[in-house]
């Protein structure tokens, strides 16, 4: 098994999770997006954090991370697109590649971009999260890259050198480092469509006609990414332990519930950390 535990998710809560568990002498890997998609990262200042006045939210970050390296834990950037439970361990789906864990803690903060309509139906049938895993099935066709995250214009990029012929959509000016062979659509309003398979995106009443959507948000619900995972309404449903529903699986930090506060995160994160690494401890001598 190439880790102990895998932390979904970058912000605070994972990052205290993986400290926690690096204290616990277990391999640990943290994946996340990039920094610049953490909602922490965009405060101006912190002034309610404990010990660490007056920081904006980006140098907080940044010591949180460094912290986590220093302890050992591996950062990687990338997006989870599943968790599977197999009994004794986990596989982590993060873009092409999978990863087994025997725990692993879900720390993905709150999901901020909504479904669009249509995405779930076609999901599969033109409607992907992963450029890297889909993008060559779409090659010298017509693609919309929906951009809702930080990397999303690295994405794009990709998707135009494999061959596809893409078009940029965002509600916001045109992302500087997006090829300049690629169209940009402003728009709000957006709608899949298609009959079988995805025909179109529909932008503010336009279509714009595509044989695939990739829809590129800095974070998933964690409902979404784990099968059969018990939920309180939006959030993730959790004992005092942060021990999810599915045996070996904690959560902690937004994804868990209010208040959505920086202490209460770490704190969590410590919590899901700590029980993460008992229950490695404990599948290791059955």
């Amino acid at each position: 098994m190439a880790y102990d535990i895998i932390v979904v998710g970058n912000g605070p809560a994972g990052l205290s999770a993986a400290v926690q568990a690096r204290a616990r002498g277990k391999k640990v890997l943290v994946v996340g997006g990039a920094p610049s998609d953490i909602q922490l990262s965009k405060a101006e200042l912190v002034r309610n954090y404990l010990g660490m006045p007056d920081l904006s939210g980006a140098e907080m970050m940044e010591r949180f991370r460094d912290h986590a390296q220093q302890m050992g834990a591996e950062l990687r950037t990338g997006r989870v697109l599943g968790v599977m439970p197999l009994g004794n361990s986990f596989l982590v789906s993060i873009g092409s590649e999978v990863e087994e864990a025997g725990a692993v803690v879900l720390a993905t903060g709150v999901s901020y971009g909504a479904k669009i309509p249509g995405e779930e139906g076609f999901l599969g049938r033109g409607v992907s999260y992963c450029a890297t895993c889909d993008g060559m099935f779409y090659r010298n066709k017509e693609v919309v890259v929906v951009g809702k995250s930080a990397q999303a214009p690295e994405e794009a990029n990709y998707l135009q050198e494999i061959g596809c012929r893409v078009t940029y959509v965002a509600n916001g000016p045109r992302p500087a480092e997006l090829r300049e062979d690629i169209s940009y659509h402003k728009a709000a309003r957006l709608e899949v469509v298609g009959e079988q398979t995805v025909t179109a995106l529909k932008a503010d009443g336009e279509e714009i006609p595509c044989a695939g959507i990739f829809l590129l948000r800095s974070a998933a619900s964690p409902v979404d990414l784990v099968p059969g995972l018990a939920a309180d309404g939006p959030y993730v449903q959790v004992d005092r332990n942060m021990a999810t529903s599915i045996p070996g699986l904690f959560a902690a930090g937004d994804c868990v519930g209010q208040p959505l506060q920086i202490s209460k995160a770490v704190g969590e994160g410590m919590m899901a950390g700590h029980r993460a690494s008992e229950f490695v401890d404990q599948q290791k001598k059955a």
